[in-house]
């Protein structure tokens, strides 16, 4: 019914790694009813680390059969049986990986003895193997090696069946028990108080630090996804390792778990985050005067000691506003840099250009009608707030863009009439913002016009 495994291996993650050692220890719930135990050749040099903790060297292996060459007889012990281990995801991935390698399907309903022991021994200091079975007094030998580390698991399972008066290991076995995906340091509760509707969910390490930040529509089903999908690589496998605890922070709306999400991870700078820790604000406009005193606008990519009159994330933004501005206030594109060559611009042919370009027309008419151009941006920046759900039906919920700029946001009162932008900001936190969630909030605005509030001043 049950088979109760132990492998060593070169490496923490099963992708590039290859098992080294296996015991896999047939139990009926009641007795010990059969063994199997090899060394294994990994086709690969065992790191020293690996070697002083385990004892198994190059050496050790180089006679010993290649997984391939006791693969049928571990797919013939593993199937149609219920896969123990200390830690069960590690062990169970290692395997399923290299059994699919060769070609041999196989999945089993697993036990996993670290998430059993919390929850029929709670309270112990620590659940790994050593210190759970010194815990509960059962003696092991030869600790890291695949026989020894089996035996001591078989004896913590028996100690375990024996103690389970609330039947914890029928629960895990249910069809939908998270306890089989789960991280084997995160207790099933942190997962069972997610709500379900927006947030900014936090992962967080042994020492309490956070480790992760991510943003959900529904906080219980977008953390889930995270388990249920047990991925082989090394940084799938490092990261779920590091999990021992959940926090969140529940948000009105998915727009402000995005812009939450976005502040929070410049806040903490969390090891596993990676996406919105490079993002910066990536053209600006820029205007400055050249030789002949005439200004002239340019898009450039952000310069930290120059502002900018208006920012980008896209160039091709840039491009369409500045030929609009071209357009409308009679500008030359080659003194905005959107034409080159020698000689007059094309719109100078054609009466667009009233001359810049050929100095025939003065530094002053023309800087005038630049800083037009300019000033008319601000319409391109306009002051509004977006209304919407609270995380409950007593308040609603608010993000307040002021010239352009994302200013902050936060949680009024359902029945608050909106009169002006200085006491709307009573009920608001201010944050920093940048490009990106800039970019997200006038999306979300043009998607959802009925939502958005502009201010008449």
């Amino acid at each position: 019914m049950y088979a109760i495994v132990d492998i060593e291996t070169t490496g923490g993650y099963a992708a590039n790694n290859a098992i080294t050692e296996i015991a896999i220890v047939l139990h009926d719930g009641k007795r010990e009813t059969e063994r199997f135990e090899s060394l294994v050749n990994p086709g690969m040099p065992i790191p020293r680390y690996v070697q002083a903790l385990t004892g198994i060297r190059d050496e050790t292996v180089k006679d010993a059969p290649g997984f391939t060459e006791i693969a049928s007889k571990v797919s013939e012990m593993l199937q149609g049986r219920i896969f123990v281990a200390h830690n069960v995801n590690f062990d169970y991935s290692f395997l399923r990986h290299q059994l699919h390698s060769i070609g041999i399907g196989w999945t089993a309903k697993k036990l996993c003895t670290v998430r059993l022991g919390r929850k029929i021994f709670p309270g112990l200091p620590s659940y790994s193997l050593g210190n759970l079975c010194r815990s509960l007094g059962i003696e092991v030998n030869h600790r890291h090696r695949a026989g020894g580390d089996a035996d001591a698991t078989v004896r913590l399972f028996e100690k375990l069946l024996e103690s389970d008066t609330k039947s914890h290991l029928q629960e895990m076995l249910k069809g939908r028990s998270r306890e089989q995906y789960l991280p084997s340091h995160l207790p099933a509760e942190e997962l069972e108080r997610l709500p379900n509707q927006p947030g900014v969910y936090y992962f967080h390490d042994k020492q309490g630090k956070v480790i992760y930040v991510g943003k959900a529509r529904n906080l219980l089903k977008r953390v889930t996804s995270h388990f249920s999908n047990n991925k082989i690589n090394r940084q799938k496998q490092e990261f779920l390792r590091n999990i021992y605890s959940i926090t969140y922070q529940a948000c009105g709306t998915e727009l402000m778990a995005f812009l939450f999400e976005c502040i929070e991870i410049k806040r903490l700078w969390p090891k596993y985050n990676r996406s919105l820790k490079r993002f910066e604000p990536t053209f600006g406009l820029y205007v400055f005067e050249d030789q002949n005193g005439y200004l002239r606008l340019a898009l450039e990519k952000k310069k930290r000691q120059l502002k900018p009159v208006y920012t980008f994330s896209l160039i091709i933004e840039g491009h369409n506003l500045l030929r609009k501005l071209i357009r409308e206030y009679q500008l030359c594109p080659k003194l905005c840099f959107m034409q080159k060559g020698e000689g007059s611009c094309e719109d100078f042919n054609n009466g667009k250009c009233l001359g810049a370009c050929q100095l025939e027309e003065s530094q002053e008419t023309y800087n005038r009608r630049v800083l037009e151009s300019i000033a008319s941006l601000s319409q391109e920046l306009p002051s509004f707030t977006l209304i919407d759900s609270g995380r409950s039906r007593e308040e609603q919920s608010c993000i307040l863009v002021e010239k352009g700029r994302f200013y902050g946001m936060g949680y009024l009162p359902a029945d608050t009439a909106i009169r002006d932008e200085k006491e709307l900001k009573n009920y608001l936190t201010a944050y920093p913002e940048n490009d990106y969630m800039r970019g997200l909030i006038f999306q979300h605005a043009s998607k959802w016009p009925n939502k958005r509030y502009t201010f008449s001043s």
